[in-house]
């Protein structure tokens, strides 16, 4: 399997959480996980292609680029669906139409509790 880069918000309580629980390394083996509030080559890179990290999290596997809607549609075909969870999320997420339609209330949620937290955007 090829590995995958994700860069996400690892502050943000929602991107930790469901980085942690969709068990990505389980199905797909290496997978780098990259904080972007830590900057660094791989979030410049990112933002270099154009990819607003502030509107979603960025997965590069086998050479494309996924942000946002398309990002977690990949993650959850990617998933392991070990359990309840993870099958919950692959049946939900599975569906491109879906992930466009929900991505942008939980962007919202995203910020609301980042502005709850006192946390700034990513620079």
């Amino acid at each position: 399997m090829d590995s995958l880069v994700l860069v996400y918000d690892a502050d943000c309580p929602f991107c930790a959480d469901f980085v942690a629980l969709t068990r990505l390394r389980q199905s797909v083996g290496k997978v780098d996980l990259v904080n972007a509030r830590q900057g660094g080559p791989v979030v410049d890179a990112v933002r270099a292609a154009g990819y607003d990290l502030n509107t979603g999290m960025v997965l590069n596997y086998q050479g494309n680029f996924y942000h946002g809607a398309e990002c977690l549609h990949m993650l959850a075909l990617l998933s392991a669906q070990s359990d309840g969870f993870n099958r919950t999320l692959a049946w939900l997420f599975r569906s491109q139409l879906f992930c466009r339609c929900a991505y942008p209330l939980l962007r919202t949620g995203r910020r609301i509790v980042l502005a709850i937290k006192g946390m700034e955007k990513l620079n």
